[in-house]
């Protein structure tokens, strides 16, 4: 039902000439967020300069997993982040292939509206862990010292367009 709305939006959009949206936190959406990473000089000067990107365990990536938790049956996605000429790139993005280590990678869910909420910079990170908007996984000490460029990210989750009455198939 949800993958046939996505595709009725998809033809309504090829009719009228308007692009339809990807689902959020979709395989496509996830491909998309990373390009708009790599165009984020906060995003990828701040977390090159302050070494988040190399703390990788030598495996030449973090993992940012994002999902959404009103879509249970949706796969996760992420975003592959590698310290890459001077800057922190996104080299890849899309479905979660592999597990995550906790001790470098990031895991992150909210509801879709407050995806959405944050997107809009209603609010930052902080608060959205505080009051259990954003369900947070990974390195805390490390997060916390990167709050500004985290703030980014959340920002960009409102950038890159996204379905948000669909849930990703």
């Amino acid at each position: 039902m949800r993958a046939n709305r996505w595709m009725l939006a998809a033809v309504l959009a090829a009719l009228t000439g308007t692009a339809a949206a990807a689902p959020l936190m979709s395989e496509e959406w996830a491909k998309a967020a990373c390009t708009a990473w790599n165009a984020d000089a906060t995003l990828t000067k701040d977390l090159y300069e302050t070494g988040w990107a190399a703390n990788d365990k030598k495996r030449g990536y973090k993992a940012l997993q994002v999902a959404r938790k009103d879509c249970k049956s949706s796969p996760k996605v992420e975003v592959r982040i590698a310290a890459k000429d001077g800057k922190a790139m996104c080299v890849s993005g899309g479905l979660s292939t592999a597990r995550l280590d906790l001790d470098v990678d990031y895991a992150m869910t909210a509801d879709t509206r407050r995806w959405i909420e944050m997107g809009k910079g209603e609010y930052g990170p902080m608060r959205a862990m505080m009051f259990g908007r954003l369900s947070f996984e990974g390195p805390m000490g490390e997060a916390m010292g990167n709050m500004g460029p985290f703030e980014s990210f959340l920002l960009l989750v409102g950038k890159v367009p996204g379905e948000t009455n669909a849930c990703p198939q």
